[in-house]
């Protein structure tokens, strides 16, 4: 599992040679700890397989994180209970430095023990007590405009010395725990998992015994449209955020000593959290194929027309759909306090005064879409399905994920722009961008404002949807 402190490296994501900076709201998702634990805002429960039947405790740990420049200290306090009345108590901080490497968008991470006691007293008066950890878990965060994505790993042994007061003249037993796992993840405005699988060694008198956790907690926002049922109304319905988060967790043991094997299925889910948002009133899109995509990315703000029309038809411009694809993941941007900002334009076709400027500027820096030329951006120009295609693949940072020699399985693919061929041949595998009832892709078509929204919807449903079944139900094998 990634450290539970992963969600504050976005603290640090400062890019010191650009004039603007990006800041993200970003959902966060983190299991508790590395025992494959699962919590909501009641309970925390995890299995205990130290002794020689499965344990499984529950109770509300208490958990605080403190922030200090490049270092991160985080401190969880278990105390938990199980049906029957055994006992687990357990301190542990971890500390956490952090590398920011700006000039690769990355940040690695390194976590270490700071301090850790651990008892478990079982109803059969068998106390299971920590007596050393060795414990190293490393990470790497790839910060992009629409998301960020993460891989760690870690590895560990602990050692427990077991006493039974109870038993006269009985020696002490010596368990050892190795530990070995990965954790997956990403993190972006409209969801989070974070998926941790971890492999145990149990090794003790009666021979060994193996235990894998698979634990995966995720957060999703979903945008849903809610009927306004009276009739005598200033509009008829409006969209809904709702928030959903909920960890899983499944263990499979095997006690070979004792011929016993199974599995446990562990889940918590949070109570959802709702906002309503603001309410489109175009009057030029009463049946038109496009109204849904169009008023969904109205009411989260994408597009902030005035006007009573939305002009569905007309052609959308290089300038407004880069600003719309950075509102869509929500990025806000604000001037850098590492560095001076410019009071000049990068461009001379775009004024630094313009309430957009922010956002084109933040985009060519981060690569998400160039200029005609270093002086021009041409800003109201057409959109072109090629240039769409680049702009979404290339704030996900998923460009490279094209194979060598990457055919993207249109008609016309040898038509694509060189430059926009990995773009479109991902954005198709992606579900992004289709191609005509011909297959054709039509690289140099421009985009309606209408066929730009419902791309647009298509890249906000890969955010909501798609990632978290790849970083969840495909990891866990749950599908």
């Amino acid at each position: 599992m990634m450290n539970s402190n992963k969600s504050k490296l976005l603290v640090f994501l400062c890019i010191a040679f650009i004039s603007f900076i990006i800041l993200t709201d970003r959902v966060e998702a983190r299991p508790l700890d590395y025992n494959g634990g699962v919590m909501n805002e009641y309970t925390y429960e995890e299995v205990f397989f130290l002794e020689s039947y499965p344990i499984t405790f529950s109770g509300k740990p208490v958990v605080t994180e403190r922030i200090a420049k490049d270092k991160i200290t985080t401190t969880y306090r278990f105390n938990l209970t199980s049906k029957s009345g055994d006992k687990l108590v357990r301190n542990v901080v971890y500390e956490t430095a952090l590398d920011n490497r700006t000039d690769k968008g990355q940040t690695t991470s390194q976590t270490t023990v700071k301090s850790y006691t651990e008892k478990v007293t079982t109803t059969t008066n068998t106390i299971f007590t920590l007596d050393d950890i060795q414990f190293t878990h490393s990470t790497v965060i790839d910060h992009r405009a629409a998301s960020d994505f993460y891989s760690g790993d870690l590895i560990a042994t602990k050692r427990y010395i077991v006493t039974r007061p109870s038993i006269p003249l009985a020696a002490d037993e010596l368990i050892t725990v190795h530990m070995t796992g990965r954790n997956v993840g990403y993190e972006n405005f409209w969801g989070a998992t974070e998926t941790q699988i971890i492999d145990y060694e149990i090794i003790g008198n009666n021979g060994t015994t193996l235990v894998t956790s698979k634990v995966s907690d995720s957060t999703t926002k979903k945008l849903e449209y809610r009927q306004h049922d009276p009739t005598l109304s200033s509009f008829t319905g409006g969209h809904i955020i709702i928030v959903n988060s909920d960890m899983v967790s499944k263990y499979t043991y095997s006690y070979p000593y004792y011929l016993r094997n199974g599995s446990f299925d562990l889940s918590k889910q949070n109570t959802p959290t709702l906002q309503r948002l603001v309410v489109p009133k175009f009057l030029d899109l009463t049946n038109h194929w496009a109204k849904d995509s169009i008023e969904k990315l109205y009411s989260i703000g994408v597009f902030d027309d005035s006007s009573v029309k939305f002009m569905p038809g007309e052609i959308m411009t290089r300038y407004d759909f880069t600003i719309g694809v950075l509102k869509a993941v929500d990025t806000r941007v604000t001037e850098s306090t590492t560095k001076k900002t410019s009071t000049k334009s990068i461009f001379k076709d775009v004024s630094a005064k313009d309430k957009g400027y922010m956002y084109i500027e933040s985009a060519v820096n981060q690569g998400i879409i160039n200029g005609f030329t270093a002086e021009l951006f041409k800003p109201d120009d057409p959109l072109t399905r090629a240039q769409a295609a680049a702009v979404l693949v290339r704030a996900l940072g998923m460009e490279g994920r094209a194979p060598a020699s990457a055919y993207s399985k249109f008609a016309d693919d040898r038509s694509i722009p060189a430059w926009a061929r990995n773009s479109a041949y991902v954005a198709n595998e992606l579900g992004i961008i289709h191609g005509d009832a011909n297959r054709r892709f039509n690289a140099q078509q421009h985009l309606t404002r209408a066929e730009a929204s419902a791309m647009l919807q298509r890249f906000v449903d890969f955010l909501e949807d798609d990632l978290q079944k790849n970083y969840r139900d495909d990891v866990l094998n749950l599908n």
